[in-house]
């Protein structure tokens, strides 16, 4: 069963702005990057998805449940970790994660266990009994995820997760969710418009913007190897190496450009890799690194070219 499925799922608010539009995907478990700019329909979708805001038309289940019909039951076994801070200040760690575990259906006893080792998984179990109104942006992050924690949930929900966070808090923050997804088994929808931090933890990725499906596949099949190689050169004395090998490629006929210190050349056969190789030693470089380049995950949301546009529309 999927974890989320979505058909022609569109909201409309009010104010005539259209958040999403016939959005219909299926996400499979596993890590799963909810990914696009800031204003693409991130958090409308999520908020969505637990039951809290109804859609204008389409049709979205969860777990294999309707979240308007069964919101109680989807927010059951769905954690959420929101965006924005939003953390009482005058209680300690151990007394919110216990409230938020009460509220999701766990007795007292039982709530307080979970919040201890919720707290504990997240790094914060020797800070526990802190108000929260003390605690770092970073420390406060952790709150949050640990009370999206605190009811054992089969999925969790979180938006802009590293939000705030400096780089360190920021690779602290995705090494422990990535931990959460492969050594706890809870499948994690990671909602974020930094693609290198979802590309980093992610084993599938659903991409929109402007409220519609870019592509929804794995990581993997998103980042397939194009059909250019990236080719470096150590000087060894030559004034511009990377120039020089250009040349030699460009007047066999190879399409050859320049990206920074590196060489973009268009594999279009296999003799490339000989021609880069007899360049190099006619000129005396040091071949520094040779390697098929992979797509991007940020490729998805640039512009295309117009002759892609053209493909596209006879396509």
């Amino acid at each position: 069963m999927a974890l989320i499925e979505t058909q022609l799922l569109t909201k409309r608010y009010a104010n005539g702005v259209t958040a999403l539009a016939d959005l219909t995907v299926d996400v499979e478990p596993g890590i799963v990057g909810l990914v696009g700019a800031n204003g693409a329909g991130k958090s409308t979708l999520i908020k969505i998805l637990l039951g809290l805001l109804a859609p204008s038309s389409g049709q979205a289940r969860v777990l294999g449940l309707d979240p308007m019909a069964d919101g109680f039951k989807v927010r059951a076994l769905v954690g959420y970790m929101p965006e924005h801070d939003c953390l009482p200040t005058d209680v300690s760690a151990s007394e919110f994660v216990t409230h938020m575990g009460r509220i999701s259906g766990l007795p007292a006893t039982t709530a307080r266990e979970r919040a201890s080792e919720a707290l504990r998984h997240v790094g914060l179990y020797e800070e526990r009994y802190r108000q929260i109104g003390g605690y770092s942006t970073g420390m406060k992050q952790r709150v949050k995820l640990a009370q999206a924690l605190a009811h054992d949930p089969r999925l969790l929900l979180l938006d802009e997760p590293t939000n705030g966070l400096d780089p360190a808090g920021r690779d602290a923050m995705l090494t422990l969710i990535q931990r959460i997804g492969t050594e706890f088994g809870i499948s994690v929808l990671v909602c974020s418009h930094l693609l290198g931090e979802v590309e980093r933890i992610c084993t599938s990725l659903v991409a929109i913007d402007g409220g519609r499906l870019l592509r929804s596949a794995t990581l993997s099949a998103m980042t397939e190897a194009s059909g250019v190689l990236a080719v470096e050169v150590d000087d060894d004395g030559v004034v511009d190496a990377s120039a020089a090998l250009a040349g030699y490629l460009t007047e066999r006929g190879r399409d050859v450009r320049r990206d920074g210190r590196q060489l973009l050349v268009n594999l279009t056969d296999e003799s490339v890799y000989d021609e880069i190789r007899d360049g190099a030693a006619e000129l005396d470089l040091a071949l520094h690194r040779l390697e098929q380049r992979r797509h991007g995950v940020v490729e998805l949301f640039r512009s295309p070219a117009p002759d892609e546009e053209a493909h596209h529309g006879a396509a």
